[in-house]
């Protein structure tokens, strides 16, 4: 037999409304979770310190849609897969949205998100990465001796005549090419950019941005950069080393790197031969680009198996417990 579950779960009222989840049947929604994510938002008051970084120039009299109310609208609809504003002239008149919105009648349309969105200026993108930042610092208890800033950029495919739309090699479509900076799994800075640009750009200010105003909360943590060689460029290096950052960054590999490992290679070479099995050795050299005003530490991995060599090499600056206990890690001259 199965078993049917009766209780009823009870979210309290909005107005007149008296919010409650049951299993009888009647009118069904797919997005029973926007109430928990209204909970959520509560809690976090995340909508409404959004909602006060960005000034409001409307006419106070005319206003139907509050600036709080249409945030929570856009977000909700966000993060129930309604990226679209075209979503809207539908989600404007659904009853859970209303509810979770906080109200009892037709929410905002698609047009006023248009205006909303376009009037946005570069100083309200830099405010509401302030308010990412302030919950990022308000989800620890306690000041963490130690955070690794994660920064890449990735591809947003474009379809159709999109504003700013550019073709990108790499990902062989049109697209967007946003800067993304992660610590852990939270998001602290996402810069939407055109994709006709070197990966790095504006990479150095953004981390500025965020070191910055996470060392007026916790001024005795210490703060690693992590990215791949599409971000090893000088101007981010220099202010990570004059900012007393830290860093791991991928090396490219070319021919002075790969000269520089030629001996220990052959060594592993040979043991290989040797042994008949994989050989891995763990190095270090310095190590300066023409670019570069001085040499900089860089960490080798070494590799050669059945498929030849495998070199890898990351440019660091930081102590060395960043890497796994039990590694040696030997001077490659």
């Amino acid at each position: 037999m199965p078993k049917c579950t009766h209780a009823k779960v009870d979210f309290g009222r909005n107005g007149r409304r008296v919010i409650e989840a049951d299993f009888t049947g009647g009118d069904l929604s797919s997005d029973g979770g926007l109430l928990l994510l209204c909970q959520l938002d509560e809690r976090l008051g995340l909508s409404r310190a959004t909602a006060a970084a960005i000034p409001d120039p409307r006419d106070p009299e005319r206003i139907r849609h509050g600036l709080r109310e249409m945030l929570a609208q856009r977000l909700y609809g966000l993060c129930c897969g309604y990226e679209d504003l075209n979503d809207h002239k539908t989600l404007r008149d659904d009853l859970l949205m209303q509810t979770a919105v906080g109200r009892d009648e037709a929410l905002a349309s698609a047009p006023t998100f248009s205006r909303l969105e376009n009037r946005a200026t570069r100083a309200q993108a830099v405010a509401l990465h302030g308010v990412l930042l302030d919950q990022f610092v308000l989800s620890h208890a306690k000041a963490p001796e130690e955070l690794v800033l994660d920064i890449d950029a990735s591809d947003v495919p474009l379809h159709g005549q999109q504003e700013l739309s550019q073709f990108h090699a790499y990902y062989d479509h049109h697209c967007y090419l946003p800067l993304y900076v992660f610590c852990g799994q939270a998001l602290l800075a996402c810069v939407l950019r055109p994709s006709k640009i070197d990966g790095v750009k504006h990479a150095a200010a953004v981390i500025k941005l965020i070191v910055t105003r996470l060392r007026q909360a916790w001024p005795n943590t210490r703060f690693i950069v992590r990215a791949d060689s599409g971000f090893c460029r000088r101007r981010l290096l220099q202010w990570c080393e004059r900012s007393d950052v830290s860093y791991i960054v991928g090396l490219a590999r070319n021919a002075r790197l790969n000269a520089a490992v030629e001996v220990a290679e052959a060594c592993l070479a040979d043991a290989y031969e040797a042994s008949g099995s994989k050989q891995r050795l763990i190095g270090e050299f310095s190590y300066a680009a023409k670019s570069w005003s001085h040499e900089r530490r860089v960490i080798t991995r070494l590799e050669y198996g059945d498929q030849g060599t495998n070199p890898r090499f990351v440019g660091k600056r930081g102590p060395s417990t960043l890497w796994r206990d039990g590694e040696a890690v030997s001077r490659i001259a």
